[in-house]
């Protein structure tokens, strides 16, 4: 594995375990146990593909190491049907493989390629794509990197590597200036970030002095206030708008002038990419 985050193998053999169980029952009564046999990993329609290192990774663990790249990983490919990797070894070991690398591969790609789509629609504003925590428990470090390669940029990793303040926390600590002034003592070395609902809301942050206001559920003449509380009130403050973002809205958010969109769907509803295996008969192994 040349890329992939801390825990992934251990993933990828459960994801196997789960699949393949005592045996692949159809593969043991039809294939030889000694043919060997080439496939081709086939992208069927346009997209970015990441999970290359997954795939890799996912055959190597049922004894398939022989796999050659034909594409560029990251890369928008228009040009299909095409091969994307071509896997030489045991009949019976891709076979056993096969689901489970399809499986990560359509996700990832998925992925990487609605992310694009977004980076694509706020071209030339100078708004940068988010992702967001609304990822499948277990592949979120995955999930992120595939946001990544597909150009977008990776908000918090979790609850402890910045601090965001929302409408439960503003409650409980009495208020949106107390909330950021104790989530700075408590944590002064992290980005400070706090949701507001209302311009008042912003304007009561901006004045508080937080990093980042998340800008949720508001409309594009709200954004449009806010980034203006922004430039009169607190240059430094970098604006964040979230809630309801499609790829026909989203162009016209980032033309409010906010520095960043999330967008959940990135992770939580970005279609499969399709790929498929195609697989021919060899020979017989010595």
């Amino acid at each position: 594995m040349n890329h992939l985050p801390e825990g992934t193998a251990e993933l990828i053999a459960r994801a196997l375990a789960e699949d393949i169980g005592p045996g692949d029952v159809t593969a043991n009564a039809t294939v030889p146990a000694d043919l060997a046999a080439q496939a081709h990993i086939v992208l069927k329609q346009p997209g970015v593909i990441y999970g290359l290192d997954v795939v890799e990774e996912v055959f190597r663990q049922v004894g398939v190491t022989d796999i050659d790249r034909t594409v560029v990983e990251g890369h928008w490919h228009d040009s299909v049907p095409r091969d994307i990797l071509l896997i030489n070894g045991q009949a019976r070991a891709i076979l056993a493989g096969e689901r489970v690398a399809l499986n990560f591969l359509g996700h990832l790609s998925g992925i990487a390629t609605l992310t694009a789509r977004y980076v694509d629609a706020v071209g030339g504003t100078g708004t940068r794509i988010l992702d967001t925590r609304k990822t499948l428990p277990g592949l979120r470090a995955l999930e992120k990197q595939a946001v990544s390669w597909g150009g977008g940029i990776n908000h918090r990793f979790g609850l402890f590597d910045a601090v965001l303040i929302k409408e439960n926390h503003v409650a409980l600590a009495g208020g949106v200036r107390e909330a950021i002034e104790s989530c700075r003592r408590e944590s002064p070395d992290l980005l400070i970030e706090v949701e507001a609902e209302d311009l008042d809301q912003v304007a009561e942050a901006i004045e508080a002095g937080t990093d980042r206001i998340l800008l949720d559920n508001m409309d594009i003449e709200s954004l449009k206030r806010a980034v203006d509380l922004r430039e009169s009130g607190g240059p430094g403050t970098e604006l964040e708008a979230s809630g309801g973002m499609n790829l026909e809205t989203v162009r016209a958010v980032a033309e409010t002038g906010v520095d960043f969109i999330s967008i959940g769907a990135l992770t939580h509803s970005a279609p499969q990419l399709d790929v498929s295996l195609l697989l021919d008969p060899v020979n017989r192994l010595p």
